[in-house]
């Protein structure tokens, strides 16, 4: 999920993920629907150049469609999966606006996963609003712009004189005005024009975008209607349960399938092989029933099974502690980045600080578990899924079960929660496997203690940090030591750092230097993925910093920003911007905070946002943590397309951060997962939820995403915040593990 292009596409130009970095030009192609109206898609054309990665016209690819119908309809195809962060509204939005459409005569469909059709159709990083900001304006102005021509040739006018109103065409000398649907048969005959030029509204003449527009979800959701891939069944399906061995990567020896088979309502009971990748299918037993209840109960009640549990069994969460301390007593593996002469600097620094931070590994726990319904036959697969990457889905279900991808066919469902497990598709081809052994609809629905147990968690990580300021307070040394899975020089899934991350590029002498150790617990990313542990680290010992050289931390931050020097990864101004404006919304060093009650504050740079926050915490004498309220300032370009949504994604992010902060826990003990529900790996209740107050800055700068960037900062502000209530520094989570009490 992480990227690394930062400051958003200022040229407009979106780079293909795979086409080796060939640029596309779009192209508008329109048809005319039988019984009137039109279809208007924008199409990808790789050039003459490109000819030989892309074939004939038949692999165009388009990414967006609009239908217009006689009865005044627009439907807008939605072709990105909806995981909750809003993109299902969010970009119907922008070519609604462009279209010049009154957005109540709009509706949206979900497509299915159709690679020859669109383009980049995944949910993560961030990604939909910088990917989508030009393209989807652009198809929705060229609409506009057919419907124009069109009025204009019906009055015999140039169309220069004609502009719009929500679905309709005006011209302005004589005042005529023809509606849209009117126009529709003529428009699909006019000649489309060039996507690359075509003409975009000025911000001030915007009629939807930057409005606040309710979820186009949001009726049937609350109303309980079917929508999520939990809710979806076909006709004559059964139910399936999937047993894996609680060590990862472990194999099935023996199971008493016949005993399984004759329990109440149970047609299936079978050994999955599985292979060795923790990415892919893994070994268990599939049990299949008329209903889940009746599958759970087998399982439950009457399955044994016996293990190969394999080497993973003899490692654990102590026993990775003990081996991050080794490694960092020695030199470290290898340096990510050096700049300056860190020791020297350091040894004989007036002010230093020293400590190791450490964040577990943690559980993306969505509200709806891993599920998936597949039906295989006549050599074909259909599949209907909640899932982030159906396109990645297809590749292993094909790799797996020797398909061809086209006998695959994926419907894209509601995910009940995403935060990057869905990018992972172990329950869609473990649904796939059980499909083609029985020949008939199944359901696999996972229970949330695997939904716990079997995730591919957000991994722990150690950081050894040593860090001194002169004698006016600015940073000058800085050295992290940070100790992490993987082998060789390849990190694990998600637990890496960049040579680029904070603050490198700003401190003159600088070590980033990097030790890792094997481990067989899957991981991967979790929203924020890399930054939402490793601000808390960097975050909390700036503070530090800032408090051994006797410096008000927003001011010291300040300070450090101004150091800007070469490859910083990120802008020093935009983030100067937000973090003086969350200081004065939270009224930061103004008021006299009672004993027990204290601010803090961190920002942080990912996803291309950039995000400065103030935690208000309360600690009670008895070590008891209230959070109080939350001050959220974020920079995420020139335009909130949807106010509601931004708001949402930013309260939403700091909320799940605190979540993780105050209680949350994955543990390994011989091999296998400790927490198994919500009784020990809480989620955030109501009434822990604070206010948050969230406060954009619009800069000059292409609009970016809001699914992540807001996360990181909210744990180091959190615990900035408890040390200035109770003078403890917090340098392990979660907070439920230390003694917080006070005198």
């Amino acid at each position: 999920m992480e990227t690394t292009m930062h400051g958003g596409a200022r040229d407009g130009i979106v780079r293909s993920n795979g086409r080796s970095g060939v640029d596309r030009r779009q192209f508008l192609r329109v048809t005319a629907l039988a019984g009137g109206g039109m279809l208007l898609g924008t199409w990808l054309d790789f050039g003459d150049a490109a000819a030989a990665l892309v074939g004939d016209a038949a692999d165009f690819t388009p990414n967006a469609f609009i239908r217009m119908t006689p009865d005044g309809l627009v439907t807008i195809i939605a072709k990105n999966p909806e995981i909750g962060q809003g993109v299902k509204t969010m970009l119907p939005m922008l070519i609604a606006d462009e279209l010049d459409v009154d957005w109540r005569t709009v509706r949206v469909e979900q497509a299915s996963f159709d690679s020859d059709r669109f383009d980049n159709q995944f949910a993560g990083g961030s990604n939909a609003t910088p990917t989508s900001w030009l393209p989807m304006r652009r198809v929705g102005a060229a609409g506009r712009h057919m419907l124009v021509t069109a009025a204009a040739q019906t009055w015999g006018v140039p169309a220069a004189e004609c502009t719009t109103a929500p679905g309709l065409v005006r011209h302005g000398p004589t005042g005529r005005q023809l509606p849209y649907v009117e126009l529709l048969d003529r428009a699909a005959t006019v000649t489309a024009p060039d996507l690359e030029s075509v003409t975009l509204k000025g911000p001030a003449d915007f009629r939807i975008i930057g409005t606040r527009v309710p979820g186009v979800d949001n009726h049937t959701i609350v109303t309980g209607k079917p929508l999520f891939g939990i809710d979806f069944t076909v006709p004559g399906m059964l139910y399936a349960v999937f047993e894996k061995c609680p060590v990862f990567g472990g194999k099935v020896m023996s199971a008493n399938l016949d005993e399984v088979r004759a329990a109440p309502g149970v047609r299936h009971a079978f050994v999955v092989e599985g292979g060795t990748s923790l990415s892919g299918l893994l070994g268990g037993v599939a049990i299949v029933a008329d209903t889940w209840w009746a599958a759970k109960s087998a399982r439950e009640r009457v399955l044994r099974v016996t293990w190969d549990e394999g080497a993973t069994a003899q490692q654990s969460s102590a026993g990775f502690a003990r081996r991050a301390d080794e490694l960092a007593a020695g030199p470290a593996q290898r340096s990510l980045r050096t700049d300056g002469d860190f020791t020297g600097t350091f040894a004989s620094a007036p002010h230093k600080a020293e400590g190791m931070y450490f964040y577990p590994f943690l559980s993306h726990a969505p509200l709806e578990p891993q599920n998936c319904t597949a039906h295989f036959r006549d050599g074909a697969i259909e599949i209907w899924a909640p899932t982030q990457t159906p396109e990645s889905g297809r590749t292993l279900v094909s790799r797996t079960l020797g398909l061809d991808e086209k006998a695959i066919t994926i419907h894209l469902l509601r995910c009940g929660g995403g935060f990057g497990r869905r990018l992972s598709n172990d329950y869609m081809v473990e649904a796939a496997w059980i499909a083609k052994e029985i020949g008939v609809p199944v359901k696999l629905v996972w229970t949330r203690e695997d939904d716990i147990r079997h995730d591919f968690y957000r991994p722990a990580g150690f950081h050894y940090l040593s860090g001194g300021t002169d004698a006016q307070g600015r940073l000058i040394a800085w050295r992290d030591h940070f100790v992490s899975f993987g082998e060789g020089e390849r990190f694990a899934s998600s637990a890496s750092i960049r040579g680029s991350e904070f603050p490198a590029g700003f401190v003159p002498n600088f070590a980033l230097d990097a030790s890792v150790m094997p481990s067989g617990v899957p991981t991967g990313a979790l929203r924020a993925p890399g930054s939402n542990g490793i601000a808390f680290a960097i975050q909390c010992f700036i503070d530090e910093l800032a408090h051994a050289a006797g410096r008000d931390p927003v001011q010291f931050r300040l300070g450090l920003l101004e150091q800007a020097g070469s490859d910083t990864g990120f802008e020093a101004a935009r983030m100067s911007g937000v973090l003086r404006l969350v200081a004065e919304r939270s009224g930061w060093g103004t008021q006299r905070l009672p004993r027990g009650t204290g601010q803090g504050v961190a920002f942080h740079f990912s996803h291309r946002g950039y995000f400065a926050e103030v935690v208000q915490a309360t600690v009670s004498r008895e070590g008891e943590v209230k959070v109080d309220k939350v001050w959220v300032a974020g920079d995420v370009g020139s335009h909130i397309i949807n106010p509601s949504n931004a708001e949402n994604n930013a309260q939403g992010a700091v909320l799940d951060g605190l979540s993780a902060a105050l209680g949350q826990e994955i543990t390994i003990e011989r091999g296998r997962t400790v927490q198994s529900n919500f009784h020990d790996y809480p989620l955030l209740r109501l009434a822990q939820a604070p206010p948050v107050d969230v406060h954009f800055l619009t800069t000059d700068n292409a609009p970016t995403g809001l699914g992540e960037p807001a996360l990181p900062p909210a744990i180091p502000a959190l615990c900035n915040a408890i040390f200035a209530a109770t003078g403890k520094r917090i340098r392990s989570l979660p907070l439920a593990k230390h003694d917080l009490s006070w005198t």
